[in-house]
């Protein structure tokens, strides 16, 4: 993902406005108990994420190797995953394509789609990418290496393939697609010296956002998996899943507070990114929004070891992906 483009002005500028309004103010604004609308909680069976399961499949992804476009390990974790989920999943379908790199290569990609009871037309999409970044450009010493992606592409496959066995032992009263993505990683770096080639990045989430495995496929809303195995991460409300889907990141954050995980996931704005989210908004109008660690101590904004040799998977820590796995099922299995 690219960390330095906005979506719309207007909506920029709506947003920093409500922001800036909110901190003018030296006391906190309460609301009458009254006006409180009281959230009453079903009691329903939710399985319980096991981190360790989660750690293991971030491991077994790393071992490949780099997950890098038209590479061996990019093959046969691919082969991985599709057998994974095969065993899991009610439907499976692999969207095969070509697509072009910003520096002209072609890159065969596989999209990967897994879909649980799906008989029910009423559907939430939860996804991430699956692939790795061919240049450590992020790295103090060497920027040429692909890195191995242990967080950022690994952490939020784990979560959701972790969640696609609970999805089979424990059926939801909606239905349920997993979508990994490819090529999410292959943007053209800021030290390349050539003119920018606008959408290098996410590029098998476009071609699924102009091709939908699925005719009029049209899930209740989507959640983006980014980065999600830091050791203390923080999830703030990033920007462009504000604009397009609010009431999908309250619910999420709303959920995260409810089973004691506010302190991942905080309600605080951060600023638009482009990641995969951006293009399933834009493009397939579904309303998607990105669960993604933002540190706001580090230059980018992102996890510290962010397309860096270092994001390895003794950097994973198994309570943050408990967080996000945990409430992520949270969310699902209350929906109706």
């Amino acid at each position: 993902m690219k960390n330095n483009r906005a979506f719309h002005l207007i909506a920029l500028f709506a947003f920093a406005s409500i922001y800036l309004a909110s901190c003018n103010s030296d006391k906190p604004t309460t609301t009458p108990e009254s006006e409180v609308k009281k959230e009453v909680i079903e009691n329903i069976a939710i399985p319980d994420f096991s981190s360790e399961k989660a750690l293991d499949l971030v491991k077994k992804q790393v071992a490949f190797g780099p997950r890098v476009p038209n590479s061996t390990g990019h093959q046969q974790c691919g082969d991985f995953l599709i057998k994974s989920l095969s065993e899991t999943a009610d439907t499976v379908i692999v969207q095969k394509a070509t697509v072009l790199s910003f520096d002209d290569k072609q890159l065969k990609i596989r999209n990967i789609i897994a879909s649980f009871n799906t008989e029910n037309p009423s559907r939430v999409m939860l996804c991430a990418h699956w692939d790795t970044r061919p240049f450590s450009d992020q790295d103090a010493t060497v920027k040429t290496k692909p890195i191995p992606g242990a967080n950022d592409g690994g952490s939020g496959v784990a979560v959701l393939l972790e969640i696609a066995r609970l999805l089979k032992e424990n059926k939801t009263k909606i239905g349920v697609d997993i979508i990994l993505f490819d090529a999410e990683d292959y943007g053209q770096p800021d030290a390349v010296m050539q003119r920018e080639k606008a959408d290098s990045y996410c590029l098998g989430s476009q071609y699924w956002a102009k091709n939908l495995h699925q005719f009029g496929y049209m899930p209740r809303y989507g959640i983006l998996l980014d980065m999600v195995g830091g050791a203390g991460a923080t999830f703030r409300q990033e920007e462009g899943s504000m604009e397009f889907a609010p009431s999908v990141v309250q619910k999420v954050w709303n959920a995260a507070g409810r089973i004691g995980y506010g302190n991942y996931f905080l309600n605080e704005p951060t600023r638009a990114i482009t990641d995969d989210h951006y293009y399933i908004n834009q493009i397939a109008n579904i309303p998607t929004i990105d669960i993604i660690h933002n540190d706001r101590s580090t230059a980018s904004n992102f996890y510290k070891h962010w397309h860096t040799l270092q994001d390895s998977p003794e950097n994973i820590d198994p309570a943050t992906l408990k967080a996000v796995g945990q409430t992520l099922l949270e969310v699902v299995y209350r929906e109706k």
